[in-house]
């Protein structure tokens, strides 16, 4: 078990902050990867596999040595009085990512039950709204539990699409154009991802040791990236008309026309919209309840569960008035490089240069 909370977890956790955004859905990866050619984007897809492990590593590793649990006075440690600038940036960003994976979430409940959209965004506030309530020790065993569930389910998925559309994905790797760059792909794609690492620093409290900070940090570049290869290969089978689809991994589940696989699939993803809501508030939480320690009180249960609600019903009305596509189109492009700006970049820096003074603990 220590094994698993201090290697696997930490990975476990950030795969579920990401998937929900956008690459759950696909979307994502059209948008960042596939757009640029297929074998473009699977080079970039390395790339940003290769900066979250360093960025999460070094992120880790300096939470345990400043013993920081919050993002609060994580960036205090990182950036100074320029700390703010990053709340700003993340707040932006957790509205944008929440505003997509309730749009999406609405739209894959529709999918499952012919219901209006608000249904499947009403249960996600719920959803995200109890688990903010019972707090850290609840989310991070239905997180680690789901994504279990979701390498599964995607795995399956892959084989039953290379099987029945093996012809398809072959064409795109080997004819599709690849004229896109995969150095700028996997870059964007990598910094708005990995900025949002300060919302899961509670998962720093199993490391140990330097050693422990720096391999789960690395592996869990490789855990949050591998059911997006996954899916991405899956989605090739019907390249390039995904190119245009709102949901592309549901789309090659319809295309298949294999109803049951495709209703599991909508489960799974609809769960991952939950994991990356709960992330997202519950960091948000945990850096209010650090400011209210400072002034002698706590963020009781109720207040958490009032913030995850009232964050989500004012993303959803963004989604709404905003559409999936051009979210993550438009406001994802944006925010990657204020995250190079005011996380990425100082991580680097900050955390290369405290790596090589000799380790503690």
């Amino acid at each position: 078990m220590s094994f698993y909370r201090t290697y696997l977890l930490p990975g476990l956790v950030f795969q579920s902050l990401v998937i929900g955004g956008g690459y759950g859905t696909g979307r994502e990866l059209v948008e960042f990867f596939m757009q640029e050619g297929p074998v473009v984007g699977l080079w970039g897809m390395g790339i940003a596999t290769l900066i979250w492990g360093v960025v999460i590593a070094l992120t880790f590793e300096l939470c345990r040595l400043g013993g920081h649990r919050d993002y609060r006075s994580f960036l205090r440690g990182l950036l100074g009085r320029w700390w703010p600038s990053y709340e700003v940036v993340y707040l932006i960003g957790l509205v944008l990512v929440v505003s997509v994976l309730g749009s999406a979430a609405g739209r894959i409940a529709a999918e499952m039950t012919g219901a209006p959209d608000l249904v499947g965004n009403a249960l996600v506030i719920a959803l995200v709204g109890v688990l903010a309530f019972y707090g850290t020790g609840l989310i991070e065993r239905v997180l680690s539990v789901w994504s279990v569930a979701l390498y599964a389910v995607f795995a399956a998925v892959v084989l039953v699409a290379l099987s029945e559309l093996g012809d398809g994905v072959r064409a795109a790797l080997t004819e599709a154009p690849n004229e896109g760059s995969s150095l700028r792909a996997g870059a964007r794609y990598a910094a708005y991802n990995v900025g949002l690492v300060p919302a899961i620093l509670f998962v720093t409290r199993h490391l140990p040791s330097r050693r422990a900070a720096l391999i789960s940090g690395g592996l869990a570049g490789v855990l949050a990236m591998l059911p997006g290869v996954l899916i991405y290969l899956a989605m090739l089978g019907v390249y390039p008309a995904v190119l245009t689809e709102p949901v592309p991994s549901d789309f090659v589940l319809a295309t298949l026309d294999l109803p049951l696989p495709r209703l599991v699939f909508q489960v799974i993803l609809f769960g991952t919209f939950v994991e990356t809501g709960i992330s997202l508030v519950h960091g948000f939480n945990l850096r209010l309840d650090g400011m209210l320690t400072e002034r002698g009180r706590s963020l009781k249960r109720s207040e958490r569960m009032a913030v995850a609600a009232g964050m989500l019903v004012v993303a959803l009305f963004v989604a709404d008035a905003v559409g999936l596509i051009a979210l993550i189109a438009s406001g994802y492009g944006a925010l990657t490089w204020a995250y190079w700006l005011v996380f990425v970049l100082p991580v680097l820096v900050v955390g290369l240069r405290r790596l090589l003074k000799p380790a503690v603990g």
